[in-house]
């Protein structure tokens, strides 16, 4: 049987912008884009690695399941009340801000992948499963902790963020990255992922690598979570109300 690959997809809320996407195999870096669009476009560029005995472990930083029309999820919530004093606490999700011609676009792709590929969305991932999984995943709280942060990183553009700290943050990001290698489990491969310079990169460009890292970390969320096992695994709401995976160094009890 064919190696299980674990794929991140940094979805972007419209089809007119970009979503980023990784995959990892064995521990290596496979594949690394930033330049989807469409779901058709992500089918296409999954198909290239997903061979009828192939497993996979999908993780996706969008609201997959939204059934709440106003608010915030549960997921949500509680991810919040966690991690928001450390600046990761999500955006609430709901039907009127996401939705368009009354479909949350997170929903529709699950639908289609599991159509075409046999994905089920799950979460805790199974230890070492044989199947097909998608889940949500959310690089801030992912970052903070994997790494032992005390806040999260600051990459993303916003009021009051400069240039150089901004490019100054995308070169921790990556330097953390980097770490990986030595890690349980490992990340080897990112290459000149790691030695890109955001300072030089403006516009479009400066989101690519934005989109690009962001969709590294969440196909490591997922590998890390289908070798650790359901234990070192925090689940914020549930598949059915919608859900955020974050992983865990420690056993979560």
């Amino acid at each position: 049987m064919e190696p299980p690959i674990f794929v991140g997809l940094d979805l972007a809320w419209s089809e007119r912008n970009r979503t980023g996407a990784a995959i990892i195999r064995n521990g290596t870096l496979l594949d690394v884009t930033g330049e989807l669009t469409d779901d058709a476009s992500i089918e296409g560029w999954l198909a290239q690695y997903l061979s009828p005995s192939v497993s996979a472990v999908i993780g996706i930083d969008a609201p997959l399941r939204v059934p709440n029309e106003h608010g915030r999820r549960r997921a949500d919530h509680e991810l919040s009340l966690e991690w928001g004093r450390l600046g990761a606490g999500a955006y609430p999700a709901n039907r009127r801000l996401l939705a368009r011609n009354h479909l949350v676009r997170g929903e529709v792709l699950v639908e289609r992948l599991s159509r075409c590929f046999g994905f089920v969305e799950c979460v805790p991932i199974p230890h070492m499963g044989k199947g097909r999984y998608i889940c949500e995943a959310f690089p801030h709280p992912a970052h903070v902790a994997l790494f032992a942060l005390p806040r999260i990183l600051q990459y993303k553009r916003k009021p009051g963020r400069t240039l150089a700290t901004i490019a100054a943050e995308f070169a921790r990001y990556q330097q953390l990255l980097g770490t990986l290698e030595d890690a349980d489990p490992p990340l080897r491969g990112l290459g000149s992922l790691l030695t890109i310079d955001a300072g030089q990169l403006r516009g479009r460009r400066l989101k690519a690598l934005e989109e690009t890292l962001d969709a590294v970390t969440c196909a490591y969320v997922v590998w890390f979570a289908w070798y650790r096992g359901p234990r070192y695994q925090r689940i914020y709401g549930s598949v059915a109300e919608g859900h955020i995976l974050v992983p865990s160094l420690e056993p979560v009890n």
